[in-house]
């Protein structure tokens, strides 16, 4: 669908513009599919923005969860030789306060297939089992999502999904060699370069040439875009639509290709605040954010949305995940507990309290079993 590709390239575009890496890799569909699972708690502003945000605006909320439910159910059936898998799951705090809507977490278990556990976050083991679902979600490829749950934190949503595909045109290991990369700060690099000689859809226009490299039984494929000497991928960004990408990819023509192909791994982490909030889902992260849908706690809101990815690209083909992890929560929950947990260094004082006389004063940098 249309949307997809067009909520794809603007978060694409607004990540690029907030980060400082040199290299960008994200899942749209996975940040797509976590924020659908709020969006069923969102109400007035805040579900405007969202579906807004997510391309989806027109449509009802049984059509947008029905197309939600139609992906995740047909996309990992697609091929047998290619393995997608997608997963979703919510984590609730247990507490008083915090009741959840059970209307909210039986559509998202009716269309998302969610997986939902309440928990005690204060336990240290709570963080142990969310990293545990994300690490075996993406084979491994992404274990650890978090290291604490803020006190603040009333719920977390997440989405996962798995890809690994075999080219079906694979490169020869032995093909591959030592060459020269011209990176994005004009410096030649040295990178394992892979090459292969076939029939792929091919085509090229005055900014860019395309290629398209299939995997498994050609559902599933990799999408290259090469900007032509002189031109950057920004400048086929700035100009790229979910329209002008289709009416590229119309142009493919099956034809003879030598193609020179990097070996690449990239591992990373993006906070995505910021660039919904310049998609326009704004209201969502704010305390006056409009979240009735999910529970009557007063204030509630997105505190984060986090997006950890992987990809690893090869001679045999593409292993790649994706973790969302979304954040609902409040202010302050009633007074927060203290903790004082000296297991790093730390300074201390002897001191005389009426004079206030200080008589020995430290630094412990390391102690020693004692």
């Amino acid at each position: 669908m249309g949307q997809d590709n067009e909520f794809s390239f603007d978060l694409l575009k607004k990540t690029i513009a907030k980060t400082t890496e040199r290299n960008v890799f994200i899942s749209p569909l996975s940040v797509s599919i976590a924020l659908g699972m709020v969006r069923n708690g969102a109400e007035g502003v805040t579900k405007t923005e969202m579906n807004s945000t997510l391309k989806m605006s027109g449509l009802t909320d049984t059509e947008i969860n029905e197309y939600y439910r139609l992906m995740q159910t047909t996309l990992p059936a697609l091929d047998p030789k290619t393995k997608l898998s997608i997963a979703n799951s919510i984590w609730i705090r247990e507490s008083n306060d915090f009741q959840v809507k059970p209307a909210f977490l039986k559509t998202n278990s009716d269309y998302f297939n969610t997986y939902i556990k309440l928990m005690d976050f204060n336990q240290k083991w709570a963080v142990d089992t969310i990293n545990g679902w994300a690490n075996r979600k993406t084979n491994g490829l992404i274990p650890e999502v978090i290291s604490t749950i803020d006190p603040t934190t009333m719920m977390l949503l997440m989405n996962a999904i798995y890809f690994k595909g075999t080219w079906v045109t694979q490169f020869d290991k032995k093909a591959t060699a030592e060459s020269n990369f011209t990176n994005d700060a004009a410096q030649i690099v040295k990178v394992n370069m892979m090459h292969a000689t076939d029939t792929f859809a091919y085509a090229e226009d005055a900014g860019a040439q395309y290629i398209d490299m299939p995997y498994g039984n050609k559902a599933f494929s990799m999408t290259v875009i090469l900007p032509e000497q002189g031109k950057t991928t920004t400048d086929i960004l700035n100009t790229m639509t979910a329209v002008s990408f289709n009416s590229a990819l119309d142009k493919l023509v099956k034809q003879k290709v030598h193609v020179y192909f990097p070996r690449f791994k990239v591992k990373q982490t993006f906070y995505l605040n910021d660039m919904l909030k310049d998609m326009g889902m704004k209201k969502a992260f704010q305390v006056s954010a409009d979240l009735d849908g999910i529970a009557t706690l007063k204030p509630l809101f997105v505190s984060f949305v986090k997006h950890d990815t992987y990809v690893e690209v090869n001679e045999e083909g593409t292993e790649a995940a994706a973790v969302t992890t979304i954040g609902v929560g409040t202010t302050s929950v009633g007074p927060p507990e203290t903790y004082f947990v000296a297991d790093r260094p730390f300074l201390f004082a002897i001191r005389e309290k009426s004079t206030g006389i200080i008589l020995f004063v430290g630094k412990m940098g390391n102690v020693e079993k004692f």
